[in-house]
């Protein structure tokens, strides 16, 4: 029995970006289209939506000499209600790059997965990698493409960070909803805990941190949002939920593992423990 021959769109040399791509051929597959079509006639008015769907926050990242860390929590929220205690929104765009995702869980992770399907295939049919900037540029063109659900209160705000092979340092970029890009120098936050979490790294981001020193300021960071955002969660050690955190150097994107990630959190409470004992003397 012979295949099926692929449709001629799929054989028909073309754009190097899958988004245009799928826009042109198969448009109902976007992840603002298909999130469109599932709250049509549930919705009602709008924001009614936002009620509905589960929010992602918080997301730091930070650079140090030899590379970038990002770190979010792992708690997603319904309205007033927990919806998960351990949704995962830290992912590897590529190699050398990540991205991080607040605002509506559902739809930011779809929108995380056609990112790295973009960067795959720009790859592809190119023969060569994007630069950081083109990868922040797409992502962009793709958080823009989201802005009628945004409208409506189904916004996704995205922070993205990588190691830029050609200038051979970490870089951070942060969006709007209109697709605003705009790089950050030394660390930056996102979410409902961002407020807090620039606070913290104001004070414990220094020149000189190594790999290791970076991650403990992430974890400080959303330690400090979520003891003041009911959205953030922090370190559960009875559950063993930590942070997602990620190192990208020119070696690559490497995901710090629970183990060490279990000993950061349990030398932050120590530490914090320890300093709130020391008030009640």
């Amino acid at each position: 029995m012979t295949a099926a021959p692929l449709p001629p769109a799929f054989t028909t040399p073309g754009s190097s970006s899958f988004t245009e791509f799928l826009g042109a051929h198969a448009p109902e597959l976007l992840p603002g289209r298909r999130a469109a079509a599932q709250h049509t006639g549930h919705a009602g008015a709008a924001g009614q939506g936002e009620q509905l769907a589960p929010h992602g926050t918080t997301i730091v990242s930070l650079t140090f000499p030899g590379g970038v860390v990002m770190a979010g929590d792992r708690r997603a929220t319904a309205g007033s209600m927990i919806a998960s205690r351990d949704i995962e929104k830290v992912f590897p765009a590529d190699a050398w790059s990540c991205v991080g995702i607040a605002g509506s869980a559902g739809l930011a992770v779809e929108l995380v997965r056609l990112f790295q399907v973009e960067l795959e295939h720009y790859e592809k049919i190119e023969g060569a990698l994007l630069s950081l900037d083109g990868k922040a540029n797409r992502l962009a063109t793709m958080v823009r493409g989201n802005l009628g659900l945004a409208m409506q209160g189904l916004a996704v705000v995205p922070l993205f960070a990588g190691y830029d092979l050609a200038r051979q340092t970490g870089r951070i970029f942060s969006y709007d909803v209109t697709g605003g890009r705009y790089e950050e120098h030394e660390h930056h936050a996102v979410g409902s805990g961002s407020l807090f979490a620039r606070g913290a790294l104001k004070k414990l981001w220094r020149p000189g941190l190594d790999a290791d020193g970076a991650v403990r300021v992430a974890v400080e960071a959303l330690y400090d949002a979520a003891d003041d955002d009911s959205a953030t969660g922090g370190p559960d050690v009875v559950r063993r939920i930590w942070p997602v955190v990620a190192v990208v150097t020119a070696e690559g994107y490497v995901r710090v593992s629970e183990d060490d990630l279990g000993r950061v959190a349990a030398a932050v409470i120590a530490d914090r423990t320890a300093e709130q004992e020391g008030r009640r003397r």
